[in-house]
Order: structure tokens, then C-alpha cells, then sequence
């Protein structure tokens, strides 16, 4: 039997994994084959680094998210940057390398055999988002390209330091959020997505690959339209996180036994009001369309009791991926 890192890595580079691994999100992580560490931090320490909590409230980049008390990590409450800063009035976050990586050791003892997943929570355009305010954004893109140049190549310029940090202290991944999507399309068109936001992409990803760092990558909405790029750009794992409105029929044809996916049963429809039997039967209905038996294919499990999942639903999520792997051995 392969330690789970391994399955992990076969799952991504297409060399037959025992079985589908799996990644428990939010809680129980030690059910699954994935451990996640979170390297984002506030503005002020957190009260017990060790845990490597996630706190929200203040960001270190300075934005704010206000908790609604719901589970979630809450709304933008104003942005940091009302007005596109000049180059010159950026500031990046400090390294903060000590308190960033206050909870490794332990993180590491608890971890094992499995795989060692870093991630920066929120990163990219989400984070310029965050800084300028959601419509500001849009129109900077367009009306202030000069301007959003800047800052958006100061928060990879952040995000590639701390993907080196990363390295250095031993994971084996790095996980960027970064939504995309809508629930019926894109946030902006694919050409325009393709000329600025790829060639940014493809060169940050190129330096996690030379740092020995798979990408795994997670996009909310219906990204359908550009999934094939995130393959060509060098995503490894390809978080699509709403399949309810993405066209999985049509990514499968364009990338299934090339690209590794990472996939939840829809924590919108299925998980919340599906039966068991209706959950056993979409992680089939995903993996035959995403998966192969040669890899590709890595269940994500989240309770999202803020949504209506029941405790019987969220463990039925997990049953049924550990259930794939069972099928196909029989």
C-alpha cells in the first residue's frame, strides 16, 4: 500500500493510485490524504499560532471581511484602496516568516505520510478585488491598465515569496483561490481574461514548478470556457469547485486523462438536499466524466453546515469517494 503522499502523486502525474485520493477541506482533515496549512495572516498575531487559525477579521494586506456569524469567511466591508495607488504608495505584507510558520512543526508531526498542502487562502485578482472593491476592479482592468499593472504585479510579487517560503520549509503544494466564474459564465470575457491575466499566471506558475511545488488552483463559478487554459498554463490540480454549473461533460472531452481534478459533490444542490444514494451516484457521475483509472481525479470533501448539509450528508460525501475506489476493485 502506497503512503498516502504517494497516492497523491500518482493521482496527479497519471501513474495509477491505489485508489481516488481524497481531501477532507475544512475539518477532519486527518481523514483524508491532504493536509492543508494556511499561510495567510491579519494584521495582528494571531492568540494562538500554533493552531494555524484562519482569522478574517483584518487581513494583512489591510482589507477587511465582515463576519456574519454564518460559517462564512464573510464580505468586504469597504475597500483598503478607494483610489488605485501609484507604484510607488504599494506596500507589501512582510515575510513574517517566524509567525507565518509558528504551527509547522506541529503541523508536521500531525501530517505523516500525507501530502503537505501550503495554501495562500485568497490570492490574485480575488485579493486585488478585495484592495480595490469589486466594481473599481472591473474598471481598472480597462480604464487604468497602467495602474492595475502595478498592483496586481505587487500581490504576485508577494505571492511568489511566499510560495519560496513554502518550499523551504517542506510542502509539496501550493493552493491559490482565485474565483473566475459566475454561476452561468465568466466574470470577464476569455480574450480578455487570455491577454492579461494568463501570461501573469503561466509565469507565476512556472516558479512554483521550478521550486518543486505542484499548483493546485481553485475557481468558484462556471469556468468552462477557460478550463483549458489552466491546464496549458501548468494548473496540477484543478480545483473545480461549483460542477453543478461548470460543463463537466465538456472539460472531460477537452482534458480528462491530461489534467488532475479536483472535485466536490456540489455543496450547492447535491450534498445539501440529495439523498445518500443521489451522492454515491454524482461521485460516479464525476469521476467517469473527469476521472481515469489511471488518475486525475481527487475527491474534496467541505461541511458546509452553513449551507443545510446534514452530518449525514457530509459523511456520505466522504463515503462516496472512498466507495469509487471500491467499485472499480470488485
Amino acid at each position: 500500500m502506497a503512503i498516502r503522499k504517494e497516492l497523491v502523486d500518482k493521482a496527479i502525474g497519471f501513474t495509477r493510485p491505489d485508489r481516488v485520493p481524497i481531501v477532507f477541506w475544512n475539518r477532519d482533515q486527518t481523514e483524508g490524504d491532504v493536509m492543508l496549512y494556511h499561510l495567510s495572516l491579519g494584521l495582528e498575531p494571531r492568540e494562538d499560532p500554533s493552531k494555524n487559525a484562519w482569522d478574517w477579521s483584518v487581513n494583512e494586506w489591510g482589507y477587511k471581511l465582515e463576519s456574519m456569524n454564518d460559517g462564512t469567511m464573510g464580505h468586504p466591508v469597504r475597500p483598503f484602496y478607494p483610489d488605485l495607488p501609484r507604484a510607488a504608495e504599494i506596500h507589501l505584507p512582510p515575510l513574517r516568516e517566524e509567525e507565518r510558520m509558528a504551527a509547522v512543526s506541529g503541523f508536521l508531526e500531525t501530517c505523516g505520510d500525507r501530502y503537505r498542502l501550503a495554501s495562500l487562502d485568497l490570492s490574485g485578482f480575488t485579493v486585488y478585488t478585495l484592495l480595490r472593491g469589486f466594481e473599481n476592479s472591473m474598471e481598472d482592468v480597462l480604464l487604468a491598465p497602467e495602474g492595475f499593472a502595478a498592483l496586481i504585479d505587487a500581490i504576485l510579487v508577494f505571492e511568489c515569496d511566499l510560495m519560496r517560503m513554502a518550499a523551504r520549509h517542506g510542502f509539496h503544494g501550493i493552493h491559490l483561490a482565485d474565483d473566475w466564474g459566475t454561476q452561468s459564465g465568466l466574470m470577464v470575457s476569455p480574450d480578455l481574461w487570455r491577454r492579461v491575466f494568463k501570461p501573469r499566471y503561466q509565469r507565476q506558475f512556472a516558479l512554483a514548478h521550478e521550486l518543486g511545488l505542484h499548483v493546485w488552483y481553485h475557481c468558484c463559478g462556471n469556468l468552462t470556457r477557460i478550463a483549458a487554459d489552466f491546464h496549458e498554463i501548468g494548473v496540477d490540480v484543478l480545483n473545480v469547485a461549483q460542477p453543478n454549473v461548470v460543463d463537466v461533460g465538456q472539460v472531460g472531452r477537452q482534458l480528462r486523462g491530461k489534467q488532475c481534478f479536483m472535485v466536490p459533490i456540489s455543496y450547492q444542490t447535491v450534498s445539501i438536499r440529495g439523498t445518500r444514494d443521489e451522492i454515491f451516484a454524482e461521485a460516479e457521475r464525476l469521476y467517469d466524466r473527469l476521472g481515469t483509472d489511471a488518475g486525475g481525479f481527487i475527491g474534496y470533501v467541505e461541511e458546509y453546515g452553513c449551507m443545510g448539509m446534514s452530518a449525514e450528508n457530509y459523511r456520505a460525501c466522504g463515503d462516496a469517494f472512498r466507495r469509487l475506489t471500491a467499485d472499480r476493485s470488485s
